[in-house]
């Protein structure tokens, strides 16, 4: 059994919701996408890397896969584009078969693990985590630092040739849960504070996500705000 919950909110400083996601428990499919470019550009390219994915993964292709094709069809779509302004997505998907999972992300919306405790399982293609790898920054500083929303990698920006799909996969376990969300959530809100929601099992999905999305606007709402919570039984 999958229960999920599901969300997003242009936030209180921006005009236009560029995030996008999709949930379809029957195809065991969830996505966040967060796009960037301004002008339309953000939430066209989001919406055609969301199309995308769903249309290759109900053809039974793979997350990784879908998202590479999601990149191309992007980058064509961009291209007469490209001397006006960039037209770019970061992507966060689940795919749930049978007993088991696959994960798969570019950029740096995330995606979570709950097994008893929260753990984020994504890696975030960015330039502070980068410097984190890199030993020239500590962890802590990151969530302050001022390039900390500079991105290494995203869909319609970074070439194919250079593109890295990030992915992995395991098997489900009763109680375990994944939280996908944008960076509207996790630049305002802790890994502690979203813990300790959605290890509420006293809440819905949706009472959960419902909350991780007032916690985000309380913090100053300063861009949109994306999550999906997927519980599995």
């Amino acid at each position: 059994m999958i229960e999920f919950g599901h969300g997003t909110h242009v936030g209180l400083r921006r005009t236009r919701n560029e995030d996008t996601y999709y949930a379809d428990a029957s195809l065991g499919l969830f996505l966040v996408a967060d796009g960037m470019g301004g002008h339309q550009h953000g939430e066209v390219a989001s919406a055609l890397v969301r199309d995308t994915v769903v249309e290759l993964v109900g053809q039974g292709h793979g997350l990784v896969e879908a998202a590479r094709t999601a990149a191309e069809r992007l980058l064509a779509h961009a291209r007469p584009s490209f001397d006006v302004l960039p037209m770019g997505t970061t992507v966060a998907a689940l795919r749930i078969v049978g007993e088991g999972y696959e994960v798969a992300w570019v950029g740096d919306s995330r995606i979570y693990l709950w097994k008893k405790e929260l753990r984020q399982i994504s890696h975030d293609h960015s330039l502070v985590q980068a410097l984190v790898e890199a030993g020239q920054l500590d962890p802590t500083q990151a969530a302050q630092h001022p390039q900390r929303n500079v991105l290494t990698q995203a869909l319609g920006v970074t070439a194919i040739e250079q593109l890295h799909i990030g992915m992995a996969r395991g098997q489900l376990e009763p109680g375990m849960g994944f939280l996908l969300c944008s960076d509207g959530l996790t630049e305002g809100v802790s890994d502690t504070s979203i813990a300790r929601v959605v290890a509420r099992t006293d809440l819905a999905a949706q009472e959960c996500v419902d909350q991780l999305l007032l916690s985000a606007l309380d913090s100053g709402g300063d861009d949109n705000v994306t999550a999906l919570l997927v519980r599995c039984s």
